[in-house]
């Protein structure tokens, strides 16, 4: 595709195609049908679509309303009128979603999108009609974030299927959405939505502009737009939250956060985010509060899933002295003939596990999770058995391994599979000191991260004792009066009222 500006539209048809030829190139999915339209075919037009990505229904249509017109595009004295281009979006053309352009550059990206553009002689006008109709993934449920209460709904590639889910949950009409392109060549269709009068103007208007600043080749997920607008670069916790489930989007929005959606993306993100964010699951607000003493196991397995292998290495390299004797004893007997420290023990069965992990994901579906679980089986019965480690070892890392496939969202456990080994060589180098230590940092660290100016760790840094409601523990939706005090606008935090459930009176 050229690089140089395109050039405007010509009054002739001819000049029009060839410039148009030249630019697509003789594509074989390009399609271009010429026809005369009117009482006599008075009127030589050109229909531009491409095959695959402009629906065939509203191709037919289209031309099915401009052949059968029957009326005459000429005035007393026998000349052609001058609004040749309103006549037809005003008389003619039954489809929605019109519009004029002047700019030949217009007219190809609406091509390349999946409209249909119709050019006219005797005329520098265009006609771009919205016919984008290519096929698609039907809706199905969440494989990446599962519930056993609450929608099914998942969202899929096609941008408008996605904001249609999220139109259908908030029918308000302060939902706003804007219309981005991002990528020179790919020219993808980038949207960002959010709840007017919630959100806060600052947030959205930051969004704006760290989208528009993007200058890359091609966007093809989310997560190229993730990695090109947060706040951390080398961080390894998530500023940014992603989910492929419209009730989540549609949650966080309506608690002043902004929603960004990319064509060809199944995930959509959403900002800003804070760290108790990626420790909540859809399903604690559909069942009752008291059930939401389960988010306080998902902090739990965090912990276990970050600090097992580490502490286990400290306490038997360095702290013998804090096990009962009668526990020393029987991980001594286990020990007595592994060649390896605690530390490599951990280091392979670790990274034994990790590989199991990602070729369970990558091996076809019906075969990967029997392929990680006897491999898991096989290969930790082998190693005791022969010798290479010890049993205790092959039960941490299996709680280990246990708990970190509690996290709700999936980006989480990427920097504790990280800090995790980190943690073990600081625990193998300086025991329980060295763990302490190395969980300070990374306390220090997650409270100077920021995501689009909302501190990571709040509530809990900054406290806010009012947010705390929805922190580790949820309590009753009619206790829930506010929303977070550090997300949206502050002259409009209201989000229910006085909803108790009361007795019924006698």
């Amino acid at each position: 595709m050229s690089t140089t500006a395109a050039p405007s539209l010509t009054p002739h048809l001819p000049e029009n195609i060839a410039q148009l030829v030249e630019i697509l190139g003789e594509s074989s999915d390009i399609i271009i049908r010429e026809l005369g339209i009117g009482r006599s075919g008075e009127l030589p037009i050109a229909i531009v679509f491409t095959d695959g990505l402009a629906d065939h229904t509203s191709i037919h249509e289209l031309l099915e309303s401009l052949m059968l017109f029957t009326g005459d595009f000429r005035n007393a004295d026998g000349s052609l009128i001058t609004d040749l281009p309103g006549a037809l979006e005003r008389y003619i053309i039954s489809l929605g979603g019109v519009r004029k352009t002047e700019l030949m550059e217009d007219l190809y990206d609406a091509i390349l999108s999946g409209d249909t553009a119709i050019m006219l002689d005797n005329c520098r006008l265009g006609l771009i009609v919205s016919t984008r109709g290519w096929e698609s993934r039907g809706i199905t449920e969440s494989n990446v974030e599962a519930v056993v209460r609450g929608p099914r709904e998942s969202f899929t590639e096609t941008l408008r299927t996605n904001t249609s889910l999220i139109r259908r949950r908030i029918k308000h009409p302060s939902l706003r959405m804007e219309n981005l392109r991002v990528g020179r060549i790919s020219k993808t269709d980038v949207a960002f939505m959010y709840i007017k009068g919630i959100a806060d103007d600052k947030v959205v208007d930051e969004v704006r502009n760290r989208i528009q600043r993007i200058d890359i080749d091609a966007i093809m997920d989310t997560g190229q737009i993730e990695e090109l607008i947060q706040d951390e670069t080398f961080s390894p916790f998530p500023t940014i939250y992603n989910s492929e489930r419209p009730d989540t989007i549609a949650a966080g929005m309506l608690e002043g956060r902004v929603a960004i959606l990319v064509d060809g993306s199944p995930f959509v993100l959403l900002v800003p985010v804070i760290f108790t964010q990626f420790l909540q699951s859809a399903e604690d607000y559909y069942q009752r509060s008291d059930f939401g003493v389960i988010r306080m196991l998902r902090y739990v397995a965090m912990l276990i899933s970050l600090l097992t292998p580490s502490v286990y290495i400290a306490v038997t390299t360095y702290h013998q002295e804090m096990l009962p004797t009668t526990l020393l004893l029987s991980l001594a007997t286990q020990r007595e003939g592994v060649p390896f420290p605690a530390f490599i023990e951990a280091l392979l069965m670790e990274t034994a596990f990790e590989i199991l992990r990602e070729a369970g994901i990558r091996m076809p579906r019906m075969v990967g999770s029997a392929i990680s679980i006897v491999g898991a089986l096989v290969l930790g019965q082998a190693a005791v058995q022969a010798g290479l480690v010890s049993a205790a070892m092959v039960i941490v890392v299996s709680i280990t391994a246990i708990a970190s496939f509690v996290m709700p969202a999936y980006s989480i456990s990427f920097p504790l599979r990280l800090l995790r080994y980190l943690l073990m060589f600081i625990a193998a180098s300086f025991g329980i000191y060295g763990i302490f230590l190395g969980c300070m940092c990374i306390l220090f660290h997650l409270c100077s991260l920021r995501s689009f100016g909302v501190p990571y760790m709040s509530p809990f840094g900054p406290f806010h004792a009012a947010d705390q409601k929805d922190a580790i523990f949820r309590l009753p939706l009619w206790a829930m009066h506010r929303r977070p005090s550090l997300i949206g606008k502050e002259t409009n935090r209201t989000r229910i009222k006085d909803s108790k459930p009361r007795k019924p009176i006698d």
